[in-house]
């Protein structure tokens, strides 16, 4: 059993990161002035850039089911879970250092990233899934939830004034601090990293999230779009109501911004699953496009990763120069990044057409 929607969702999700990442490229390369909600918000919030990564954790569980639904826990699925684990915590660590790499005085290197989050939450689930019923798997995911609240107002261990509403001033952040060092995304006296330690504990819970949805699906060989929608729906209520009090952080991966990116992220998989699994129907042109970054996600987040710079080469830049007084910045920054976009989708595109997948 495959889900199209699935599929259409984690390539619109891949083009999500390539999207905001090209937007950030623009706005410190070639210092335009790109629409905010391009970009991550600075600690508590969200905008469009912030849904992209935790959305991509949720199909990251959403697909454990769908592919491991008759597996059993013998030494070859052991061996399958750890060294695909493996191989995305290498290939993080690379990509996390690219610059690094070519030149070791640059600075210290960074042992978290993107793809060793996926890594670690990838792992944790597809083990639980094996080990542990769908009931205690949802009570871990609440529990954990539940108990990162309290965690994340301990007192600072550097001794930093504690407030949850304040960039680094939390217990989390000083965790990574402490075990960490300078191998850190932001430096600094308030440093942390966004992908770090403890922050990882409740990805996990959003991976369980995916890995229920996921069986939901499975049972009801059948459509389930209202139920995917009524479940999205309450997940973002609960998770608005509770970032009154624990904010939505991307940063430290808060339960309420756990909450509130699952529950888009099923509503959207809800819309895509009434539109595209029922039936006889047939995806458009959009939802086919999109199927050549969710085959390949990583191929093509890898890919994104070693040629970010290209964005900002001069010859993508020569209708961004020539338009942006008469389309504004705003507008005119995202013609260098859809064209870039485009190169990557052309590199995917040409891999689907040849029916070739390539796995980590």
């Amino acid at each position: 059993m495959r889900l199209i929607s699935l599929d259409v969702l984690r390539g619109l999700t891949v083009a999500g990161m390539i999207l905001v990442n090209s937007a950030a490229a623009m706005k410190y390369g070639a210092e335009a002035d790109v629409a905010p909600i391009l970009l991550h918000v600075s600690w508590d919030g969200l905008t469009l850039a912030d849904l992209v990564f935790p959305g991509f954790l949720t199909m990251v569980g959403i697909a454990i089911p769908f592919s491991m639904r008759d597996a059993k826990f013998d030494s070859a699925q052991r061996s399958h879970i750890f060294g695909r684990t493996g191989r995305l915590l290498l290939l993080g660590f690379i990509l996390s250092n690219l610059y690094w790499f070519t030149s070791f005085a640059s600075g210290d290197w960074r042992l978290f990233g993107v793809l060793q989050r996926i890594g670690l939450v990838y792992c944790a689930c597809a083990l639980l899934f094996l080990l542990a019923g769908p009931r205690a798997r949802l009570i871990l995911a609440a529990a954990i939830l539940a108990l990162y609240w309290p965690l994340a107002l301990l007192p600072s261990l550097d001794g930093l004034a504690t407030d949850i509403w304040v960039r680094g001033h939390n217990f989390v952040a000083s965790v990574d601090r402490l075990m960490l060092g300078n191998h850190l995304y932001v430096k600094g006296p308030e440093g942390y990293d966004p992908e770090g330690i403890l922050g990882t504990l409740p990805a996990i819970a959003q991976g369980l999230i995916g890995v229920a949805i996921g069986e939901l699906l499975i049972r009801r060989q059948g459509p389930a779009a209202r139920q995917l929608a009524m479940i999205g729906a309450a997940m973002l209520i609960i998770g608005g109501i509770w970032s009154l009090a624990f904010p939505i952080v991307k940063d430290i991966w808060s339960s309420s911004f756990v909450l509130v990116t699952s529950g888009i992220t099923v509503l959207a998989l809800a819309l895509l699953h009434h539109w595209l699994d029922r039936e006889g129907r047939k995806a458009g042109i959009a939802a086919t496009a999109m199927l050549a970054f969710g085959a390949n996600a990583i191929a093509a987040y890898t890919l994104h990763q070693v040629t970010a710079g290209v964005v900002t080469w001069d010859l993508l830049l020569l209708p961004f120069r020539a338009l942006r007084e008469t389309l504004g910045d705003p507008v005119a920054s995202l013609l260098p990044i859809l064209l870039y976009m485009l190169l990557i989708w052309g590199a995917m595109e040409w891999l689907r057409r040849k029916g070739w997948i390539i796995k980590i």
